[in-house]
């Protein structure tokens, strides 16, 4: 039995308060998140646990960290990517199928939006790594800025600058004015 393994028979009420506070205030957020990277819910729940089986046997450490949230993400991003590789996929957080399914729910020309939707999958794709996040988190999942900025560990103001450059860069890989994004 992994290390992992025998947290999970532990009642979370064993658990350090501070643990738990921070487990029921992002579980739900990093499974949103894994969902649509992994396509599979119970993949995603199954690597969310393990971050936070990993998050929780270092907790003190996790703590001492000058951003516990930032850390903690990134936790839970590596966790998901492993779930990923392990399954046998690329290592893209935004899935094709699901990016298509919502680009195309509402549209009236699904071709013509289908392969507009590639081509920001294409852009996003393309993005820094927190820029990425931050379009993700905001456009893909429908989180607010200063949502955005827990789940990241940053400031409001962060993740309003990291949106700009995002959007800016995304402009210009599209080649659209800044009026039409």
């Amino acid at each position: 039995m992994t290390r992992y393994r025998r947290l999970r028979a532990l009642p979370l009420t064993e658990l350090p308060a501070d643990f738990r506070a921070f487990h029921e205030l992002f579980r739900g957020v990093y499974i949103h998140w894994s969902e649509l990277y992994l396509a599979n819910l119970a993949d995603a729940e199954e690597a969310v646990d393990e971050a936070f089986e990993q998050l929780c046997l270092s907790w003190t450490e996790v703590l001492e960290q000058e951003n516990p949230n930032a850390y903690a993400w990134v936790v839970v991003k590596h966790r998901t990517i492993d779930h990923a590789r392990a399954r046998g996929r690329r290592p893209t957080v935004v899935d094709e199928a699901a990016f298509e399914t919502a680009a195309l729910r509402d549209a009236v020309d699904p071709i013509g939006e289908l392969s507009e939707s590639l081509h920001i999958y294409t852009a996003i794709q393309a993005l820094p790594e927190r820029q990425h996040d931050v379009i993700v988190l905001q456009y893909c999942l429908g989180y607010s800025t200063q949502e955005t900025a827990d789940i990241l560990g940053v400031t409001p103001a962060g993740v309003r600058s990291t949106t700009r450059y995002a959007r800016h860069r995304l402009q210009r890989a599209l080649g659209l004015e800044k009026e039409e994004l």
